[in-house]
């Protein structure tokens, strides 16, 4: 790397800084000796075997508990076989890398020095530290009122009491350059650089970005048929019946095909065949120490008894009076809409007109607030409840978050459409709560960090004397600068507000068409604005692997199956198709039924005719497959011969 070549010139350091650890600047130094001790030591010793050195910064007011981190060759090897890490092979397939079939693989050369991408080998040392766990040790040193116990992280019990302050993968500032000239420096009409993101912030920031730009390109047939309808039918409910019929396909296609896209990436970058036994217990997971029963090998052990005690009788009680509490004010929402109509038919004047969006726009600021609210919630209780892999957390915690977003945002809307039936104030709440929601997520996720980290940037250079922003700074400035940075927490935020857009379009969509288009309008900018904050506003975030987008995809499909429903009721519920059936409101009501399940049918249909990974990419796993069996017996028949062979030797010698 030629960051690590000049950073070893000017620094002196005999390995490329990959990872920096912050500890508080009076954090005491015997815990500071005892904490790089651990991180030098031996894997056998319960260390982390990996290289650190003080980085040490000309001004005395800084803070001097920097650390710098990285790891020899051989290491990053041995842990990449440890942890399976997929690469590709001279004959173009994907194999899970060992280091004594190491000369197969492609662009192995040199020993192995520039094999892994820099975002790989930081995600190796990440794991390296977050494998340390207490041993023996009962205290942290230098601090008895911190106690420790067997199996307990050690990285994540020094970050809870504060005295890690954070750990965090550097930038490659070249690479940086390269891939953001490519991303987002100018507008074009083209496909984002995905393998380039994929090799610099890893396989599930890179899967992000490519369901983001999928579903935009998906949402543009959405938005082209939905103007017309905007425009020359807008009171006409029943010719909407073929455009809420193709958006319910057009939903199905759209999540079955993503499938497909997302399984030819996924096999391209070498997390589809990656096997899910070598997923490590996660940082926060705690419990007694003993013997993973699978690998074989020393980990925190928790009863599942207790954990499930913890969610059914305290997080699915929490769950619930948050839900309580959010139906609360949606009351108080349907209050205030009351006064806004009240005010207005008494005043009819233009303010009065303004005045019937407030209820709307405010109620819409108060959902984005309990949202936010509740995430942190949820979080909190998610970890208290500790699950042993990351996946399970995730899993949990999206589940909280979107029963909750989901009853926070829509509950509003399906009252106003079937219990109130007032079809107007359905437009119009649904038009400002898409539309309010949009502008907020833009300011808070993009243009007020961006505003933020300018200022800091400004500053750094005010520092320096430098007048010009443009120039580079020098390399330890920027490691300085980068630990200032905010800290990206992780695509759930994105696909969260992705999952509610995906809500708003399709729910009630022949009530408002013109939702795709003001979707399409956001992805476009979103693809930008987020592009520019991983970049430039945000620490690099260390890597991590996927296959897919994980619980997401349910929740996507979960969704196009609600919106059947709720279209399907709606267009049921209109006066034109209400008159059809004066006599009867049964048969109206079986109609409805009928044709829900048709359309439900339909989809499943679809889900089972459409294949989840291409056909060439199923012939290459079923290969791979057949040779690791066909490995596997030759390995065996070879033990077999070599017993035979030692059973033969002696026999002879005892027959002699």
């Amino acid at each position: 790397m030629k960051m690590g070549l000049l950073v070893e010139e000017d620094f002196g350091l005999k390995f490329t800084p990959l990872v920096v650890i912050e500890l508080d600047k009076n954090a005491n130094e015997e815990a500071i000796k005892w904490l790089v001790k651990r991180i030098r030591d031996k894997k056998e010793h319960g260390g982390a075997e990996l290289m650190i050195e003080p980085f040490l910064m000309s001004s005395s007011d800084e803070n001097h508990n920097l650390f710098l981190v990285g790891a020899s060759t051989r290491r990053l090897l041995l842990a990449a076989e440890e942890i399976g890490i997929v690469k590709e092979c001279e004959d173009g397939s994907m194999r899970a890398f060992t280091c004594s079939n190491r000369n197969m693989f492609k662009d192995f050369k040199d020993g192995g020095d520039s094999f892994f991408s820099m975002a790989e080998c930081q995600y190796i040392i990440k794991l390296q530290l977050d494998s340390l766990r207490a041993i023996n040790e009962r205290i942290i040193p230098g601090y008895p009122q911190v106690k420790l116990y067997p199996g307990k992280s050690i990285l994540r019990r020094l970050m809870s009491k504060g005295i890690l302050v954070q750990y965090f993968p550097l930038h490659d500032k070249e690479e940086l350059k390269k891939l953001s000239y490519s991303w987002y420096s100018k507008f074009q009409l083209s496909y984002q650089p995905l393998d380039d993101i994929r090799h610099y912030f890893g396989e599930a920031i890179s899967l992000y970005f490519g369901f983001l730009e999928y579903l935009t390109f998906a949402l543009i047939p959405m938005a082209l048929i939905g103007i017309p309808y905007y425009l020359f039918a807008w009171e006409d409910f029943e010719k909407y019946t073929l455009f809420a019929t193709f958006n319910l396909v057009w939903s199905t296609v759209l999540l079955e095909v993503w499938k497909r896209c997302c399984a030819s990436l996924a096999y391209r970058w070498g997390t589809l065949i990656r096997k899910k036994e070598f997923e490590e217990p996660r940082p926060g997971f705690h419990g007694v120490l003993g013997i993973n029963p699978v690998t074989g090998r020393e980990e925190p052990v928790y009863s599942s008894f207790k954990r499930q005690l913890r969610i059914y009788l305290v997080s699915v009680p929490f769950v619930l009076l948050c839900l309580y509490f959010s139906l609360y004010i949606m009351m108080i929402y349907f209050d205030m809409e009351n006064w806004a109509l009240g005010y207005h038919e008494e005043e009819q004047s233009v303010w009065s007109s303004l005045v019937l969006f407030l209820p709307s726009i405010i109620y819409a600021i108060v959902i984005e607030v309990l949202n936010r609210i509740y995430r942190y919630a949820a979080e909190f209780l998610t970890g208290w409840e500790n699950h042993r892999l990351e996946s399970s957390y995730q899993n949990h915690l999206v589940l909280k978050v979107l029963v909750f977003n989901f009853l926070n945002c829509f509950a509003s809307l399906f009252y106003i459409a079937f219990v109130l039936y007032d079809m107007k104030l359905l437009r119009q709440s649904l038009a400002t709560l898409l539309i309010t929601s949009q502008i907020l997520n833009q300011i808070v996720e993009a243009f007020l960090p961006y505003w933020l980290q300018k200022r800091r940037n400004k500053k750094v250079h005010k520092k320096l004397g430098r007048t010009s922003m443009d120039k580079e700074l020098p390399w330890a400035e920027q490691v300085k600068l980068e630990a200032d940075m905010d800290t990206y927490l992780g695509t759930f935020d994105d696909y969260l507000e992705l999952f509610l857009q995906f809500g708003y379009v399709s729910l009630f969509s022949c009530v408002f068409p013109l939702a795709a288009v003001l979707a399409v309008l956001n992805n476009v900018t979103e693809i930008y604005s987020d592009a520019l904050k991983m970049c430039q506003v945000f620490k690099r975030p260390f890597s991590q692997p996927a296959a897919n987008i994980g619980v997401w995809q349910l929740a996507f499909e979960t969704m196009s199956v609600i919106s059947v429903v709720t279209n399907c009721a709606l267009l049921g519920m209109s006066p034109q198709v209400k008159s059809l059936f004066q006599e009867s409101d049964t048969n109206l009501i079986l109609l409805v039924l009928a044709v829900e399940h048709i359309l439900l049918a339909f989809k499943f249909i679809l889900m089972f005719v459409i294949p989840d990974v291409p056909k060439d990419i199923r012939t290459q796993l079923a290969k791979l497959e057949f040779e690791s069996l066909e490995a596997l017996k030759q390995q065996q028949t070879q033990r077999a011969a070599e017993s035979l062979k030692e059973d033969r030797e002696e026999f002879k010698l005892k027959a002699s």
